[in-house]
C-alpha cells in the first residue's frame, strides 16, 4: 500500500476531510476485549462514579485511534503516518443511553518539514460533547 496523497498536492492549511465517530457502552465492551483493558471505568457506572468521573468514559488509546483514523483514511496507507502523539486532556464520557457518545475529529496540514523525504505535520482536533478530548494531537506522515 502506498500513500495516495501527493506531497505537491498539499500545502500548509490544507483540510482532511473530517469524521464524526460514535462510540456506545458496546463499543467500549469490544475494545475492551481487544485490548485487554478491562478497567471498570470503561464499563461500570458505579464504579466509575465513585472514582470522581461523571460516568463511563472511552478508552484514552481507544479515543486516540480514532482520531488516527482521520490521518490514514486520507493519505491511505497506515504506514505512512511515521509518528503520533497526543496528549489526553479530557474524557469521551459515554452515556448508557441510545444514543452514546461522538468523537468529532478535524485535522489540517499545519506544516511542510522535509520536501525531499515529503513528510508533513498534520494537526489534529478532536472534540466530545463540545470539550477538546485530546491535545497537541500530531502526526507526521510521508507523503507520495
Amino acid at each position: 500500500m502506498a500513500a495516495r496523497i501527493a506531497y505537491a498536492d498539499v500545502e500548509v492549511g490544507t483540510e482532511l476531510p473530517g469524521a464524526v465517530f460514535p462510540v456506545d457502552r458496546a463499543t467500549l465492551v469490544r475494545y475492551a476485549g481487544a485490548s485487554g483493558d478491562f478497567n471498570p471505568i470503561h464499563w461500570n457506572e458505579r464504579f466509575a462514579k465513585e472514582v470522581g468521573l461523571p460516568d463511563v468514559i472511552a478508552h484514552g488509546m481507544f479515543t486516540m485511534a480514532e482520531a488516527g483514523r482521520v490521518v490514514t483514511d486520507w493519505v491511505g496507507d497506515p504506514g505512512a503516518v511515521l509518528e503520533y502523539s497526543v496528549r489526553f486532556t479530557k474524557p469521551v464520557v459515554v452515556p448508557d443511553d441510545d444514543k452514546g457518545a461522538e468523537i468529532e475529529v478535524t485535522a489540517k496540514v499545519a506544516a511542510l518539514l522535509d520536501d525531499e523525504a515529503r513528510t508533513v505535520r498534520v494537526d489534529i482536533t478532536a472534540r466530545s460533547a463540545g470539550q477538546k478530548v485530546l491535545g497537541l494531537a500530531r502526526a507526521v506522515v510521508r507523503l507520495a
